[in-house]
């Protein structure tokens, strides 16, 4: 931007402008969450302050988007991210989220602010998109959250880049940029040209090898070293694993293809890092055959793409069981976009 051109500075001192309260109260577009307690079923629902927030506008032409008043400062913008991150309610926190973003890119935000606002919004985003993976379309789109986790990922690193100091979190993304890019050139080209010393953290380096094993079809390793990865490590490799899973399925049954041959439900379950029942429904999806004697049968020709590959539920071995539902309902959101960690899979 030219040096001379000035840049917007926010006034707004709450997360949604008076005046667009005043508005939305008035034109029945309050969210039921921004609404004051006890009065959704009145004539005119009322907006309460501590909780109603801006929601997401496209620019238009003749719309002045550059009003102070109308723009949240940096703190404020923190201060809404929380609260939003809190709800856990997706359709709503992803709307008001955009329209975080849009305030920081008038305000051409930068710096340590930035940084803290993305960092939160990227967790949030990689989370829903395990969490909500086989919601209907109507519900959660996983092409437009990708398109999010995408352009938010993109620009938090640049914000690394940038920076004239190392951040504390950046091995954490650098990695999980990976872990949600597996196979991707210019993502893996990236991390190849950070420091060495960067490089070489542990969770840089597990997610470069699982990477590498990715790149190699070399299903079994990806899985085994999989289980090393913390909770949101896993929601990030989780759109991953059903290739993943029917490659496995695949080489075994070129590779055990065999009249006589009988391989173990229980082991193929251990490899695939799955309970026996969406094991056994993983390999009905794909015309693997299960005897009464739970022994898998693998047969070349038998093997059977399906025409669309189906999200199965959520499983205790994709790094959720009870005592992980137990941690959602302890604001299990919260923790993983303050970066607090909740152990591996395995640990839940």
């Amino acid at each position: 931007y030219p040096a001379c051109e000035s840049v917007p500075k926010g006034s707004c001192q709450t997360m949604c402008p008076t005046r667009e309260m005043r508005q939305r109260e008035s034109q029945h577009r309050l969210h039921h969450y921004e609404m004051v307690l006890g009065t959704r079923r009145d004539r005119l629902p009322r907006a309460d302050p501590l909780r109603t927030v801006k929601e997401y506008t496209r620019p238009a032409a003749g719309k002045d988007s550059t009003n102070p008043s109308d723009l949240r400062p940096a703190y404020v913008l923190i201060k809404t991210v929380c609260h939003l991150i809190d709800a856990i309610v997706y359709c709503f926190v992803f709307d008001r989220l955009r329209a975080v973003k849009q305030d920081m890119i008038i305000q051409r935000l930068s710096g340590k602010d930035c940084v803290t606002i993305l960092e939160r919004t990227v967790r949030f985003l990689v989370y829903a998109s395990y969490r909500l993976c086989g919601e209907p379309l109507g519900f959660y789109d996983p092409k437009i959250n990708d398109m999010h986790v995408q352009e938010n990922l993109s620009w938090l690193l640049d914000c690394y880049i940038t920076a004239p100091t190392p951040y504390d979190n950046q091995e954490e993304f650098e990695a999980l940029n990976l872990l949600y890019n597996l196979g991707c050139t210019q993502v893996l080209q990236r991390v190849l040209q950070l420091p060495r010393g960067l490089r070489s953290t542990p969770s840089i380096s597990l997610a470069l090898s699982i990477n590498q094993a990715f790149l190699e079809r070399n299903p079994v390793r990806l899985l085994r070293l999989s289980q090393k990865l913390n909770f949101l490590q896993s929601c990030a490799l989780h759109r991953h694993l059903p290739t993943c899973r029917s490659d496995l399925l695949l080489i075994y049954s070129h590779g055990f293809s065999s009249r006589n041959c009988r391989f173990p439900l229980e082991k193929l379950s251990e490899l695939m890092d799955l309970d026996k029942c969406y094991t056994t429904q993983y390999c009905q999806m794909y015309g693997v055959e299960i005897n009464q004697e739970n022994k898998v049968i693998f047969v070349r020709s038998a093997f059977v793409e399906p025409e669309q590959r189906k999200h199965l539920p959520p499983t205790s071995d994709d790094c959720w069981n009870c005592l992980g539902f137990f941690f959602l309902l302890l604001n299990e959101t919260f923790c993983i976009t303050q970066g607090w960690p909740l152990g591996g899979s395995n640990d839940l």
